[in-house]
């Protein structure tokens, strides 16, 4: 009988790198996020990159290759292998023994890439092992070096380049013409868009905005929900630019004075992103505003959006409910739209029907029917739910409640046994109450059809490379005060942000959200029934046992995930602060 093979995180607790519990934590935690038990070590800070690899090598009975060893730039053979399939599948040859290719990769268990690797090279491949990391930055390190005609990025530089500013320079005036290719591979405008396309994926962008001024183009990144001013681009670059981008995304590039939306899908190492594209007439210029989809951005799973463990464990049993309305309230950017898809995700299984309707559709989900509106053919929220209610569900997702009839209609579908979910732009989750009310639909229907509503906000968390204890002269009394946090509790327990090279000396890295949660009682029907005002309906939750938005935000300070000024900035406490 063969011998069975060894579990990770078993040989990662023999080796003394982590305890049991952080094994189980870390179980717990890829199985809600549907990613691997190796990557969540990582990303924990429970085990470098470099363990783990050694550690995969071990359980498959590979050997692991230190590309960091003195020595190794001369092993590695490139010539061994087409360049398309060492920058695509971060692979490296090592050397050749008659009829076997020997191959550092990162992932053992990928066995169609190992397949389709016999096929193109028509030889047997013996595997090594190293970190994705480590390939991925030996491969920058040899290849980019060589080819790369653009500098290469650091705290000051510009992403323009001489050889650029060269090519618009023949272009007499600001328009487009024959000597800027705005669709060759090898233009040098080309390389720039794709250049910041990807910069700003791995910087963990959600969004690029291009937005042309008198004597300049201002090109910014949003990351964590800040925006961070990336580079001041030529004015003679804009039109070129802003062709490229809409070439890509399928506008119009003649047109230039009505608003355009579009597309574009690229793949950023190893994996496709979309970018959903908005232009805007500006009085300078079209303004250009790129919003960035990453497939797996809504399957982080419902541990890793930043619930305590009492909402998590009412949220995990409210949309398990077999009726009813669920609404998730907050401004644009609020992560709603994250929130709702992590709970469809947990509930797409094969005994459940799941239907969409969405203004636009920006994530694919396999097992889910998506519809998207159509304004102009009639296809609408209201054509959509109706014929959805056709289609025999189980479970609504609804985009956005706009209007009243919207509204009708998802109670409608709740009160006839469907289970509904929907977003609405509200500040807290008891004003949603008096909104809905608002909009014309009847009290008895609000009253009657809705089982919880959540309000949320992002806030942004301390990077864990460089975070340190704050000390009493950090704390600054003001912020605390706004979050009615003692200065006595928080000290020992809140962190300060640093700076590294990792978070961009911001101190911060990531997000996670605050919430609201609010669960529907006798009282609060009543209330909503005799159309009470929004402060009766927030004491009658309060008394409930919801916790405020800027509670659950004293409990991530208290837990050194974040400052007290992020959360005043976030959850709009207090006066406004200079």
């Amino acid at each position: 009988m063969a011998r069975s093979r060894k579990k990770l995180g078993q040989i990662l607790v023999g080796w003394g790198v982590v305890s049991d519990d952080q094994v189980k934590q870390a179980a717990k935690l890829a199985k809600g996020a549907g990613k691997r038990l190796g990557e969540i070590m990582v990303e924990q800070g429970f085990a470098s990159e470099g363990q783990i690899a050694k550690a995969i090598a071990n359980q498959f009975g590979m050997e692991y290759v230190d590309l960091a060893a003195s020595g190794m730039s001369d092993k590695i053979d490139m010539k061994l292998v087409p360049e398309d399939l060492v920058r695509k599948h971060l692979i490296l040859p090592l050397a050749k023994n008659g009829s076997k290719l020997q191959l550092v990769i990162h992932d053992p268990m990928d066995l169609e890439l190992m397949d389709m690797l016999r096929f193109r090279l028509s030889t047997e491949v013996e595997p090594r092992i190293a970190s994705r990391s480590d390939i991925k930055a030996f491969i920058e390190g040899t290849l980019e070096a060589k080819k790369s005609s653009l500098t290469e990025m650091d705290a000051g530089g510009s992403l323009v380049t001489d050889s650029i500013d060269r090519t618009i320079d023949r272009s007499v005036d600001t328009s487009v013409d024959k000597s800027i290719d705005v669709s060759a591979e090898d233009s040098p405008i080309v390389k720039l868009t794709t250049r910041m396309l990807t910069e700003a994926c791995r910087m963990r962008a959600s969004d690029i905005h291009i937005e042309p001024f008198a004597d300049r183009v201002r090109l910014r990144y949003r990351i964590d929900g800040v925006c961070i001013e990336r580079d001041n681009l030529p004015k003679r670059m804009q039109n070129a630019l802003l062709s490229r981008l809409k070439l890509m995304s399928g506008m119009n590039i003649a047109e230039r004075r009505t608003p355009q939306d579009g597309r574009i899908k690229i793949a950023v190492d190893d994996i496709f992103i979309d970018f959903r594209v908005s232009a805007c007439p500006a009085y300078h210029g079209e303004s250009v505003v790129l919003r960035i989809l990453r497939p797996d951005s809504v399957r982080i799973g419902l541990e890793n959006l930043g619930f305590e463990t009492d909402n998590l464990t009412t949220f995990n049993r409210i949309i398990r409910r077999p009726n009813g309305i669920f609404l998730v309230t907050g401004p644009t950017g609020s992560g709603k739209t994250t929130t709702l898809y992590t709970a469809l995700d947990i509930l797409n299984r094969p005994d459940k029907k799941i239907i969409t309707a969405e203004d636009p559709v920006e994530y694919n989900f396999d097992g889910i029917n998506q519809c998207q509106v159509r304004e102009g053919i009639g296809f609408t929220f209201p054509a959509i739910l109706r014929s959805m209610l056709r289609q025999a569900p189980n479970i609504i997702l609804v985009g956005e409640i706009r209007d009243r009839e919207v509204g009708e209609i998802a109670i409608q579908a709740a009160l006839t046994g469907h289970l509904v979910f929907s977003t609405l732009h509200t500040n807290d989750a008891p004003g949603a109450i008096t909104r809905l009310i608002d909009m014309g639909i009847k009290p008895f229907l609000v009253a009657s059809s809705i089982q919880a509503i959540m309000a949320q906000r992002l806030i942004r968390i301390l990077c864990k490379d460089c975070k340190a204890l704050a000390e009493e002269a950090d704390l600054d009394h003001k912020y605390l005060s706004l979050i009615e946090l003692d200065p006595e509790d928080a000290l020992g327990k809140a962190m300060k942000p640093v700076g590294c090279t990792i978070c961009n000396k911001t101190g911060f890295k990531g997000r996670r959200a605050i919430f609201e949660l609010m669960m529907m009682n006798p009282e609060i029907r009543d209330l909503a029934f005799h159309r009470a005002p929004v402060v009766e309906v927030r004491n009658a939750a309060l008394k409930g046992g919801m916790r405020p938005l800027v509670y659950d935000g004293r409990l991530k300070v208290l837990g050194g995930m974040t400052t007290a000024d992020e959360i005043a900035r976030v959850a709009q406490v207090g006066e406004e602060i200079d």
